[in-house]
């Protein structure tokens, strides 16, 4: 199942609807590294309902925050539940792009 992807200006939005882990994280990456080649200045990706994110997930994160970043983008993750920001915090993700809370 893709994931819900919207534009509002110079911003992509992408939903993926489920938890960030190994077994969707190759389509994931696929489909966020076609959004990055159209050069948007802002990626959010909204993580409602997605309850788990392992360490293949925040993987694809970083390189996507990476990727970004050379073409002068930024990455946002938002509506991330509270399990997750604190993992995201303690690994000080939130120090490379933007992190959220539900």
């Amino acid at each position: 199942m893709p994931s819900t992807i919207t534009r509002e200006g110079s911003t992509i939005i992408v939903k993926p609807g489920r938890d960030v882990v190994a077994s969707m994280a190759n389509e994931f990456r696929d489909e966020l590294h076609a959004i990055i080649q159209k050069g948007p200045k802002e990626l959010i990706i909204d993580l409602s309902g997605v309850e788990m994110v392992d360490s293949v997930g925040i993987g694809v994160l970083i390189a996507t925050h990476n990727s970004l970043s050379k073409v002068g983008g930024q990455l946002k993750v938002i509506n991330v539940a509270k399990d997750i920001y604190g993992l995201f915090t303690t690994m000080r993700l939130d120090r490379h792009f933007t992190v959220k809370s539900a």
